[in-house]
Parts: structure tokens; C-alpha cells; sequence
């Protein structure tokens, strides 16, 4: 099975002025089609280290892929880093030139002298045309020394575009089927993601620790403001069987978690509370202060007004009352933050049973509070929702 590796380029993205995006659409991608990623790398534009890195990751890994710098200015080095990296002069593609200029052509405009930079790849190197945009990709060849055993399959590296879409593209109609069958790929990785609330990641550790433990399905959790996520991925010869070795695992987590699991994979804690809500029969309002507007970000989108309330309305039974009455709500929630020392929160829920109001302290980073805050009450109304 062969290994990835990952280079974005660019020094925009270095500096923050950008947001990769790349990296995690190959991520996924090449964990669906079995191929193990154990590093990703970030750098700017600088040629000697673009292919200082180049020539490193393809010591380690089979498939390096590269995004960005295929454009036609001077700052655009990934075509003359590869070939330093390879020890190969760069070459002429007048094919690719007719392409280029083909493409420009059809915003009424003639190329200019600089984009034919792109059209010269490193020698030997495979053309992947740009039927979307204007900076060709490529596919280049490499067998380092440490792998030069008789019957090992060359790796590759394979530069794409910095566009998100032109690279998917390209990625999608051209690397996929390429890497299918150069490395004669036959494996497919899948992950399944269940979603808690309520507890702790060391909490749910004590009950699962052992399935932490398994080499394939392998467990894993990851803990956020009043969540913790755990995610299992099965490797196998196909989708039906790392479906089935995954439900196997998934069974075990949810007879050992039991209620504190909400959902799993794109569900949210608000929707599945919403959904138990409905169940019942029950609508909702919502109020919120000193949260910045987090409660009303997961709720309005769903339909459930939400109302933000002065810190110094203490009495938070009654402005539940009357938030309930001017809605015409089953149910209605409140959520209080008034910042200090302590993190003090105070949450309240008013619904056809009665009212109860409450009050927590949060131990974590300031910052974190409002996630916490809404995430903790959220499940509060859930269990309640849920409750016989």
C-alpha cells in the first residue's frame, strides 16, 4: 500500500492570507481510496526549499502531491523546484502552449509572454491539461536509491493547481484514475464519526480504552468545547467490508456509551435535540447574553427564534416565562454568561414539565465558554426531550 505525502505552497498561505482548503479535500480523498497520508507540509515560495522538501518526502512516500505554484509569474516555483528536486532540466510542451493560449483565447484576450512559463515541465514529466483553468498539472516520476529493488512501482509526484476547483478537477478526472492503476489500488479506508455530549474525553476513555488499542478498525477521540467526537476507520478490500468492520466497533461504543452519544458523522447536537423536540411534540424559543450571538448561530437557521437579553435580567425563571408567551412556544431555553474570575454560566429550561434553572462554572479557556455554554444546554434539553 503505498504512502502520501502532502506539500501546499505558497507564502500567501504561510502568512495567513489565505486558508488552505486543499489539504483537506486530498486528505479525505486519499483516505477513501486506502492510501495512508503521514505528512502534511506548508511552504512558501522559495525554490532551494521547495525541492529541499521535495527530496526529503520522497525518501518516505510513494505519492507526493504538490498544490500551488503552477501560475506564470516569477513567484510561481513549483515546475523548477521538481526538476531541482529530480536532478532533470525543465522542457517545452508546445501542446500545452496551444492549450494555454486556446483557453485565454476565450476571454477575448491573447496570452502574455510570461504564461508561457507554463507550458515547460521537468523532463519526463506526464501533462495533466487544464480544461478548467489555465496552469497545466503534471506527473513526474521518481525512484529514490532507497527504493530501488527490482519489481518496486515508482513513485510519483503529482503538482496540481492552488485553485480549489481546478485542482479537484484535475484530481478527481485525471490523479484518481492514474493512481488506481499505477499503484494497483484495492483498498478503501472509511471513517465513521459518533458524536457525545455531556462527559468527558477521559470519561469515555475508561470505557472504550481497550478498542483504542485496535490496529484496524482503529478508535480515536477527539475533544472539543462540550463534545468529544469518537471516530473509527476501517481499511479493507472494499466499502461493503469497512462498513461492516466498522458497524462491529460501533456496536461495542454505543452498548458502552450509551446516552451520552447524540449523533454521528455531519448530525449536530442542535439537530437531533430539535429532532427530539419534534418527537414530542414540542416547539422552542431561545435567549441568550453574553455569548456573542453562539446560541442564535446554531438555532436560527433551524427556525427557533432566539432573542439576546441584557447580563443584569438576573432572574432568568421569569424572562423564560415571558419569552415562552410571546413566541407561543412549548419550550423555552435560556443561557447567561456573565464574565469574571469564576466563568460563571447560568442555563434555564422551561418546558410543559415544569422549570429548572441552573448554574456551571467553566474551567477552560475564556474563549471557549459560549461553545461550552450552548453546547452543555443543548444536551440538557436533549436528555429532557428524551426523558419517559
Amino acid at each position: 500500500m503505498p504512502t502520501a505525502e502532502i506539500i501546499t505552497i505558497g507564502t500567501e498561505i504561510l502568512l495567513g492570507e489565505i486558508v488552505d482548503t486543499n489539504t483537506r479535500y486530498l486528505a479525505r480523498t486519499l483516505r477513501d481510496l486506502g492510501i495512508d497520508l503521514y505528512r502534511t507540509t506548508t511552504i512558501g515560495d522559495n525554490i532551494a526549499r521547495i525541492a529541499e522538501t521535495l527530496r526529503a518526502a520522497m525518501d518516505r512516500a510513494q505519492i507526493i502531491l504538490t498544490t500551488g505554484g503552477l501560475g506564470p509569474t516569477v513567484d510561481d516555483p513549483t515546475r523548477e523546484a521538481v526538476a531541482r528536486a529530480l536532478g532533470v532540466a525543465l522542457e517545452y510542451h508546445p501542446e500545452l502552449w496551444e492549450q494555454i493560449t486556446a483557453r485565454v483565447s476565450r476571454y477575448g484576450r491573447s496570452p502574455t509572454k510570461n504564461q508561457k512559463r507554463q507550458a515547460y515541465l521537468p523532463k519526463g514529466a506526464i501533462p495533466i491539461p487544464n480544461p478548467v483553468g489555465t496552469a497545466p498539472g503534471f506527473i513526474a516520476k521518481f525512484s529514490p536509491p532507497s527504493r530501488r529493488e527490482e519489481g518496486t512501482v515508482e513513485g510519483v509526484v503529482i503538482a496540481l493547481p492552488g485553485v480549489p476547483r481546478e485542482m479537484e478537477y484535475l484530481f478527481e478526472h485525471t490523479v484518481i484514475p492514474y493512481l488506481q492503476q499505477h499503484f494497483a489500488l484495492h483498498h478503501v479506508i472509511k471513517v465513521r464519526t459518533l458524536h457525545t455530549a455531556g462527559v468527558g474525553e477521559s470519561w469515555i476513555d475508561e470505557r472504550i480504552g481497550d478498542l483504542e488499542n485496535l490496529a484496524n478498525p482503529t478508535v480515536g477521540l477527539a475533544a472539543h468545547a462540550g463534545i468529544v467526537d469518537v471516530r473509527i476507520t476501517a481499511k479493507a478490500e472494499n466499502e461493503a467490508e469497512a462498513r461492516r468492520m466498522i458497524a462491529e466497533i460501533e456496536t461495542l461504543v454505543r452498548e458502552r456509551l450509551g446516552t451520552v452519544l447524540f449523533g454521528a458523522d455531519d448530525e449536530t447536537l442542535e439537530e437531533v435535540t430539535l429532532r427530539s423536540l419534534a418527537r414530542r411534540g414540542w416547539n422552542l424559543a431561545a435567549l441568550e447574553s453574553g455569548l456573542e450571538g453562539a446560541l442564535a448561530r446554531r438555532l436560527r437557521p433551524l427556525g427557533v427564534p432566539v432573542e439576546e437579553v441584557s447580563p443584569e435580567e438576573s432572574a432568568l425563571a421569569p424572562a423564560l416565562e415571558a419569552l415562552r408567551e410571546r413566541h407561543q412556544a412549548s419550550v423555552a431555553l435560556g443561557i447567561v454568561f456573565r464574565p469574571g474570575e469564576e466563568l460563571l454560566i447560568e442555563q434555564g429550561l422551561l418546558t410543559p414539565q415544569g422549570t429548572q434553572t441552573r448554574r456551571l462554572t467553566y474551567g477552560g479557556h475564556p474563549r471557549n465558554v459560549p461553545r461550552w455554554a450552548v453546547n452543555t444546554a443543548l444536551d440538557w434539553l436533549r436528555h429532557t426531550a428524551e426523558e419517559e
